[in-house]
């Protein structure tokens, strides 16, 4: 699944024009938290969210600091904190440079995107205009969506579904995959052996579960600190 599968066609903009009380009125009235910016032939100039707004002179959330640090804050700071508190213009709060992403992105890179920047919505854009956008929500979503579709396990014999599963380990960075064994009956891929750390612990269990075929996994695995020196 890509950006073009998940994303909000429908996104709620406003102007250069528009006032900042405009936006925040826009933002409390349809329950977002962000909201582009475009001009009228739809480039995305920036974008407007509930943290643009956090330190307002309405609001009496200025930033106050000492008289020292004041001192040793740069000027082109205190300029900008002083623009972004006090105009009325959405132009001079908005966050002019915006991460976007165009509609082929795959979900896999969006939620790299979303992590690296710290940010929670990304737009979509498509040669040069605004198409879309995909939250941190939207991902959910998806995640949703793909868990009710997805087909049933193959069903194998045990023999074929131990091999599987074991495969699977062999895979993960394992303090001591040597003392890890696997037996399965009926389906279900019962674990032994010692493990590092409870997190060793819950990584071997989740990819036992995750191979296909298996019904259950019964976890019988001995947490045994490396520290400890080996048996």
């Amino acid at each position: 699944m890509n950006a073009a599968d998940v994303m909000v066609s429908n996104v709620i903009t406003v102007g250069p024009d528009a006032t900042v009380q405009e936006v925040a009125g826009l933002l409390l009235k349809n329950r977002i938290s962000a909201v582009p910016v475009v001009s009228q032939s739809g480039d995305i100039l920036g974008i407007v969210s509930e943290g643009d707004l956090l330190r307002r002179v309405e609001s009496s959330t200025l930033h106050h600091r000492s008289w020292w640090l004041q001192l040793l804050t740069a000027n082109a700071t205190l300029r900008d904190e002083f623009v972004k508190s006090h105009s009325r213009k959405v132009v001079d709060v908005m966050t002019p440079n915006v991460v976007t992403v165009p509609p082929e992105t795959p979900l896999a890179e969006i939620a790299s995107v979303l992590e690296k920047n710290g940010i929670k919505r990304v737009p979509v854009v498509q040669d040069g205009k605004l198409v879309g956008l995909v939250s941190r929500a939207n991902l959910l979503q998806a995640i949703a969506t793909i868990g009710k579709t997805m087909k049933p396990a193959v069903t194998v014999d045990d023999a074929t579904l131990r091999k599987k599963v074991i495969a699977q380990l062999d895979r993960q960075p394992l303090a001591w995959p040597s003392l890890i064994n696997v037996i399965v009956h009926n389906g279900t891929a019962e674990v032994w052996g010692m493990v590092d750390s409870e997190s060793e612990k819950r990584a071997v269990r989740v990819a036992a579960e995750t191979t296909p075929g298996v019904r259950a996994v019964a976890d019988n695995l001995i947490v045994y600190p490396m520290r400890y020196g080996y048996l």
